[in-house]
């Protein structure tokens, strides 16, 4: 997997604590399809939240804003690719 270059720090912690989730309102990626095999998120603000919609108990990844950013970016334009 390849990186993409970073300007400003990037966050990326699995603590759940560091963030309120109780208003977090998730998202599916419309190329679901309705099932419950993918990845939701939900914004918060400061950060972004990642978790598995199939194991939502294990908790989410937290990134923060920029990091969220720069992997969204990195994967649309390839510069992220999965080998």
């Amino acid at each position: 997997m390849s990186t993409p270059s970073m300007d400003a720090p990037h966050v990326v912690t699995t603590a759940q604590h560091d963030v309120d989730l109780t208003h977090a309102r998730w998202r599916k990626s419309s190329y679901s399809g309705g099932a419950n095999d993918c990845v939701e998120v939900a914004e918060l603000g400061e950060c972004a939240a990642v978790r598995d919609s199939k194991d939502i108990s294990r908790g989410p990844l937290l990134f923060s804003t920029a990091a969220m950013r720069a992997l969204v970016s990195g994967i649309a334009n390839g510069s992220i690719i999965d080998r």
